[in-house]
């Protein structure tokens, strides 16, 4: 419990812990009738789950106090406050939820080194799965949905049930992922309607973390550790881009319903000391204007918007 906040404990003026999880269930069960996504449902109940351990759920003043100094980013602040609203919308409760704002975290692109580096001290399983997030930029989520049938070993391709409410897309892999998948699943002994990878994205995570800090503890090499999990995805976007500068095959291939998601990948370039531009955008001609006098230079135009770029 966090000092100077005047929560109510379980113990006092709390509902049971009981009886709050019977109510947390409820909302998961009627989630999960109304075909939420499963991330959504597991991160739903996390979040009330840990918030009913300080607070009493049906206080939303308190509710709000909690979130308020809880101790993390505003875009966790920002989920807590959609998990909880979706509590208050099942029972009806009336609450003004709190307008945080989700911060964009400073994406680093590693090298390609380092990744495959952390391949190749992985075991076979760990080493299949990030194989396969380097070669196709593949959301954690999606992998871990994956099921054989989803898999073409003959044309290799993959097609992954796209998160995020994003595009269908199917995906080419090497003749060297593709043998490694065909070994997997021998090894195995899956069946076609069988997940790929019996894991949720948390454990997939959790497992990932520990195979990258044991190998940067193990060669002294700390800068290891600030290669998160969706770096691959994110690699994997930066290397095509490079390669075609073709933003809509870009935003395909990444399952992107939004074009400003993948933007992002522009301005990340910085290949063996190759050219790094800024990247902005211009939906008028005042904008545009303005960019080519501050040496900005015009790259193409998608969906109405006009993209520049300019040497850093």
């Amino acid at each position: 419990m966090m000092a100077g906040l005047p929560i109510k404990t379980v113990n006092s003026l709390n509902p049971p812990l009981i009886q709050q999880t019977n109510t947390i269930l409820n909302v998961l069960i009627s989630l999960e009738n109304n075909g939420r996504a499963k991330s959504t449902i597991e991160s739903t109940s996390r979040i009330l789950t840990r918030i009913s351990k300080h607070v009493n759920l049906n206080d939303p003043e308190l509710i709000k106090q909690y979130i308020a100094k809880h101790q993390c980013s505003d875009t966790f602040k920002k989920n807590m406050c959609l998990a909880y609203n979706r509590y208050c919308q099942y029972y009806q409760i009336q609450w003004s939820m709190p307008n945080y704002k989700q911060t964009r975290q400073q994406i680093r692109i590693p090298t390609k080194q380092n990744l495959q580096m952390i391949i190749a001290n992985s075991g076979r399983k760990m080493a299949t799965k990030l194989t396969i997030s380097l070669e196709t930029g593949i959301r954690p989520i999606e992998l871990c949905n994956l099921r054989v049938k989803d898999i073409d070993l003959e044309q290799k391709l993959i097609y992954p049930t796209t998160a995020k409410h994003g595009s269908g897309r199917t995906l080419k892999i090497s003749n060297s992922l593709t043998n490694m998948l065909t070994a997997y699943i021998t090894r195995e002994k899956l069946n076609q309607n069988d997940k790929l990878f019996n894991i949720t994205p948390r454990t997939y995570s959790k497992n990932y973390a520990q195979t990258r800090n044991k190998l940067a503890n193990r060669l002294h090499k700390p800068s290891l550790k600030n290669i998160r999990l969706y770096d691959f995805r994110h690699y994997f976007a930066t290397m095509l881009y490079h390669k075609t500068k073709d933003l809509l095959l870009v935003r395909q291939q990444m399952g992107h319903k939004n074009i400003e998601n993948t933007l992002i990948y522009t301005q990340l370039l910085n290949l063996d000391g190759e050219e790094e531009y800024t990247c902005k955008i211009a939906t008028n001609i005042k904008e545009a204007k303005d960019l080519i006098e501050n040496g900005f230079t015009y790259v193409t135009e998608i969906d109405g918007t006009k993209l520049f770029r300019k040497r850093k």
